[in-house]
């Protein structure tokens, strides 16, 4: 029985044909799924939110467009694959072309969250299935006969009765003049021929060779070079500038002062800038503009306090910035004040207060996680061409959707006079969702005019903020008199957010659960890291569960299986956000494939296991020590995420994860003195090594045939606990505070 899905006619569009007889169809990642009562045909270009397309030539090939931002996270190639599989045509067959950011025809047009694949995978299919219904009524029609006697294979018809057969290009003409179906049957799962097998990166030549595929690579004719220079300290503002003598260097054009929001504009969830007013330095080239940055004198002056309202995606809110010169020794002391401060309790189960009272034993830790830099391969930048009534952009962005808003409101253009071209990113995690830079540029070219490539040195991007916050949080949990987990209390918070997830697991396995949270206002400013807040509270509460069973005289796999089989059986709450057998089930798989029962005894081994982005993943590491250092012999992975649409993308994925969350672990931190970041540059900020990533690593995936989740971020988390338990193994050392170089 194959699957049926509703498609509604809103969800498509049909183009008139394309020159030389081809056929587009258009489709909506956030389709209604009923019918609106409209019949679309060729020549009706009625246009719908979309956010991508198939095009099928005469000649048969076929163009998959590709809307979402590529950032090493292989959208670019599994999304296409999905539309593939249900259109039944050759791999080989498919051009991949990376879409202009169009929010006309595009919905959802970025990436984040770990999300492209999961909210896409339905309306993908639909599309593909779609696409191939048409050709086969095409068919049927031109060959008078019964639409269920054709078939498909590899982007052609047949009719196996008559011998007759065609390419996809051959009857696109035709196909676009056909009505939408509302009824699609998609593939089973276990008729897929693209999803599940691997292929490779689509630009993977393209990146290898050095082809321009990034943002920096940018070049047109008659094109200026503008870097800015930010106050050097959080917490200041600009007062004036003294340029005469950067004036006067070779190549400069012009020096003056930006403002990147305009006074009583109400920002956005990614309108985050550390800085409002920055200085703008344009010039013939970028050694020039550095050159003349470097004798460039700018006055600054100490900001006072404000406040300003936000519109956190619908959530109004008021953020308050405090004045001063903040520092990290600051920070931590009144971070620690807060374990004993009242907090907002978010979640409570039983009758906590009495379980820890009467409890045979009580274990109590907190734990620490600096600011981190995201440290993107390739600085921040952004190629504007802004003129009076159009303006062309170009450049790496996770959210161009939702930061163009912001655009068009400071350069006084409304939206459909506003192009951006996306580029691939050489590096995100978080950092580019927030596009101040393109504003930037911008606002540079629009005040030159000319066409202007807006370059950040790595001490601009390192320095200028939204880094991942500060956080601590003190667990305590309660065991009887048989060494079970009776009582458990997370109380959580950070400068300026919270990680707390109050939901997630062990919530739903513990009769007597409390999750408080507070928070402390700041001029740092922070976002989007990889796994945002799930990267602490990974490795927090990872580490305390493997002391907990120890205290508990148990296995560290077993105790958390236990709690699991509790939240299965005889859940506590109803709002617990994760699936217990899921959970158990990563377990279980990584406690076989490390052979965990027998190496536990014979090596420095430890485990972590976690839930975020709709995922699972477990992760046992193996390590030894020498001169001090661990070296990383093996990390074994166990991830669900559903449906694995390209495997070897998705290790990939898995293993840039584990070689990212055990150099952040061990190295990452960003320190402050009076508002000044203390780290500038690789020298000071610590990267993990060639030499010091795992010597090996196994992924192993939960086979299933759940729909996809997420992929990008869930491998990422469950790898600062399991290193931290492996080397307690190893050095008979808890490491409370990150990174854990500072405490080897």
């Amino acid at each position: 029985m194959k699957k049926q899905s509703h498609i509604s006619r809103r969800s498509f569009l049909q183009s008139a044909a394309l020159s030389g007889g081809g056929f587009m169809l258009s489709f909506t990642y956030f389709s209604s799924f009923a019918s609106s009562g409209k019949t679309v045909q060729s020549g009706v270009a009625t246009q719908y939110e979309i956010n991508g397309f198939v095009k099928i030539t005469s000649d048969n090939i076929i163009q998959i467009m590709s809307p979402n931002p590529e950032g090493g996270q292989g959208v670019k190639t599994s999304m296409p694959m999905i539309v593939a599989e249900e259109l039944d045509v050759n791999w080989k067959q498919v051009q991949v072309i990376q879409a202009d950011l169009d929010t006309k025809h595009f919905t959802r047009q970025y990436i984040g969250g770990s999300q492209a694949i999961h909210q896409g995978w339905k309306p993908l299919r639909q599309a593909g299935a779609t696409a191939r219904h048409l050709l086969m009524e095409a068919a049927a029609q031109q060959w008078q006969v019964p639409i269920q006697e054709i078939s498909t294979s590899a982007g052609m018809l047949f009719h196996k009765k008559s011998g007759k057969s065609a390419k996809y290009g051959d009857l696109a003409s035709l196909a676009a003049t056909l009505t939408v179906p509302q009824n699609i049957a998609l593939k089973e799962v276990k008729d897929f021929s693209i999803i599940g097998k691997s292929k490779t990166n689509v630009d993977l030549k393209k990146i290898v060779t050095g082809k321009p595929l990034y943002g920096i690579d940018t070049q047109v004719k008659g094109m200026l070079y503008a870097m800015i220079v930010h106050p050097p300290a959080f917490g200041l503002e600009l007062k004036s500038i003294n340029d005469s003598e950067a004036r006067k260097m070779p190549g400069i054009k012009d020096i003056f002062p930006i403002k990147i929001f305009n006074e009583g504009y109400e920002k956005t969830f990614f309108d985050t800038a550390s800085f409002n007013e920055v200085v703008a330095i344009v010039g013939n080239s970028t050694w020039e503009v550095m050159q003349a940055k470097k004798v460039l004198q700018v006055n600054w002056q100490e900001t006072k306090a404000y406040s300003q309202p936000r519109n956190m995606l619908g959530r109004k809110i008021v953020e308050n910035v405090p004045a001063g010169l903040e520092s990290t020794t600051v920070h931590a002391a009144n971070m620690a004040a807060k374990k004993d401060q009242a907090a907002t309790v978010r979640r409570k189960d039983g009758d906590v207060e009495s379980a820890f009272k009467n409890a045979n034993k009580v274990i109590e830790k907190t734990y620490y996680g600096p600011y981190l830099a995201h440290n993107c391969m390739e600085p921040m930048n952004f190629f504007a061409d802004v003129k009076k009534d159009s303006a062309q952009l170009a450049g790496p962005l996770q959210k161009p959707e939702l930061t163009e808003q912001a655009l068009s409101a400071r350069i006084g253009l409304p939206l459909d006079k506003i192009n951006i071209q996306m580029t691939r990113l050489g590096g995100g995690f978080g950092k580019r969702s927030y596009a101040h830079w393109m504003i930037e540029a911008a606002l540079i070219s629009q005040k030159v005019q000319a066409p202007v490539k807006l370059l950040y040195t790595r001490e601009d991007d390192m320095t200028s903020g939204v880094y991942r916050s500060t956080y601590s949080v003190t667990y305590k949990a309660a065991l009887d008199a048989q060494n079970n987990l009776i009582a458990f209390h997370v109380k959580a918070g950070g400068i300026p957010e919270s990680p707390l997830y109050p939901n997630r697991f062990p919530a739903g396995a513990v009769d007597h659960y409390l999750a408080e949270e507070w928070t402390i206002d700041s001029n740092i400013t922070v976002g989007s890291f990889r796994a945002p807040r799930s990267n602490f509270m990974a490795a927090a509460e990872q580490s305390f569960l493997d002391e907990v069973a120890e205290l508990a005289g148990k296995d560290p796999i077993d105790f958390r299986l236990e709690l699991l089989k509790r939240a299965a059986d005889k859940p506590v709450g109803k709002n617990n956000e994760y699936e217990p057998e899921r959970y158990a089930g990563v377990l279980k798989l990584v406690q076989e494939k490390s052979n965990w029962k027998n190496i536990k005894s014979t090596k420095k081994v430890g485990v972590s296991a976690y839930f975020c982005h709709d995922s699972y993943a477990a992760n046992v590491i193996e390590i030894k020590m020498k001169d001090g250092m661990p070296v990383i012999e093996k990390v074994h992975c166990a991830i669900d995420c559903g449906i694995v649409i390209n495997p070897t993308g998705a290790q990939n994925m898995v293993e840039g994860g584990v070689v990212d969350g055990i150099g952040t672990a061990l190295f990452g931190k960003m320190t402050l003195e009076k508002g000044v970041p203390e780290h500038k540059n690789f020298d000071t900020y610590r990267m993990i090594r060639m030499n010091e990533a795992p010597k090996a690593i196994a992924v192993h995936f939960v086979k299933n045939e759940i729909d996809p989740s997420g992929m990008g971020e869930p491998a990422y988390p469950p790898v600062f606990g399991a290193l931290a338990n492996a080397l307690y193994r190893a050095t008979g050392k808890r490491h409370y505070s990150q990174p854990f170089i500072d405490n080897l």
